[in-house]
């Protein structure tokens, strides 16, 4: 397994507040621009998507309350797990938070998609930060929402 980990980030909520943004799939629906949804089904433990004509999915494996969730493919092209770390940071209203993800890839796909992956944990992460914040993250396009998108409300 090939193992990749976002940056480090201090995000402005406590650890069960964002715990709780990740611990019901269906949340992640959320986040979504609204073009998108139709190809997307979720509950409780898992989600499902489309995604350029492959059927994907992600169900939660494992929850530790306020500190970690563990989810694991769940009919994708290649078997990966997925983690959350959710860590109290020095002051109680904030979190320091990672994700690390374990993918079963041979050696070319390790080369050829190694640093996107970490690319695209790090900007997940980043606007994660962002939203905590009350900031629209970068490359988000706010016409791709409903009218009065607010990251700011969203819930974390």
């Amino acid at each position: 397994m090939a193992e990749f980990r976002s940056k480090k980030a201090t995000v402005s909520k406590a650890p069960y507040e964002l715990y709780m943004a990740f611990v019901d799939m269906r949340n992640f629906i959320q986040f979504l621009p609204e073009d998108k949804k139709a190809d997307v089904t979720a509950d409780y433990d898992s989600i499902h998507a489309m995604v350029q004509g492959f059927s994907v999915g992600v169900r939660v494996k494992e929850r530790i309350p306020y500190s970690k969730i563990e989810f694991q493919d769940d009919g994708a092209p290649f078997k990966f797990f997925l983690t959350l770390h959710f860590d109290a940071a020095s002051d109680p209203y904030k979190t320091d938070f990672q994700i690390v993800v374990d993918a079963e890839l041979n050696f070319m796909m390790k080369t050829l998609l190694g640093g996107k992956i970490k690319d695209a944990l790090d900007k997940v992460v980043d606007s994660l930060v962002a939203m905590s914040e009350g900031k629209m993250p970068e490359g988000f396009d706010p016409s791709m929402y409903p009218e009065g998108f607010d990251p700011s409300k969203m819930k974390l």
